[in-house]
């Protein structure tokens, strides 16, 4: 069994979607971080960084309840524990690798930076409105040029495509200009949008 702490979030839905794919028994806790729950001692002792999500695996190696946060660091850890959403060998492990951390590092960032400025600040900035506007673009478009001969941005679907959904999907819904001219991308929300355990997944909390 595994604890699950999270939030309607993208960062939050990749892990309940990777714990859906794998079957993975697993209790969900909302943190509510509209509310400041990510502050709270007992979130604060799982994750000190005060950030969701967060899981507790009562099944972890050495017989002891293993504590992990960040999103990326959750999925690579559910990936290998179960053997599944990771090829095994080194050249397909290193190309779900690198995508993984292209949206840890840049595509998730990029949009969220976005999304902050543009919807929540309570002072409009228009250069770093621009700023991230303009990288979000050319962020899509390279996942758009990727996706262009490939069903899933590694060979097969993955921990990658599993990371990489949520914020497309949100982003979409809020941005739809910026996904005028990424056809290949639009194709990708549908075909992985349509996997049972993905639905699931954006459902939780």
């Amino acid at each position: 069994m595994i604890d699950l702490y999270t939030f309607k979030t993208p960062n939050g839905r990749k892990v309940s979607i990777a714990l859906e794919e794998l079957g993975i028994p697993y209790k969900t806790h909302a943190v509510d971080i509209s509310k400041g729950d990510q502050f709270k001692p007992e979130f604060l002792a799982i994750n000190p960084n005060n950030k969701i999500p967060a899981i507790v695996d009562h099944d972890a190696p050495g017989g002891r309840p293993l504590a992990l946060f960040e999103s990326g660091a959750i999925l690579l850890y559910l990936a290998e524990k179960t053997g599944s959403l990771m090829p095994t060998d080194p050249r397909g492990k290193a190309e779900v690798t690198q995508w993984l951390m292209f949206q840890m590092s840049g595509l998730g960032p990029i949009l969220g930076q976005l999304n902050h400025f543009g919807r929540f600040a309570s002072t409009k900035v228009p250069y770093a409105i621009d700023r991230f506007q303009t990288e979000a673009k050319r962020i899509l478009g390279v996942v758009d040029r990727q996706l262009a001969s490939r069903d899933y941005l590694a060979t097969t679907y993955s921990i990658a495509d599993i990371a990489t959904y949520p914020w497309l999907k949100g982003s979409r819904d809020f941005f739809p200009d910026l996904f005028n001219d990424t056809h290949n991308i639009t194709q990708y929300l549908h075909r992985v949008g349509s996997r049972p355990a993905v639905q699931r997944g954006m459902q939780i909390p």
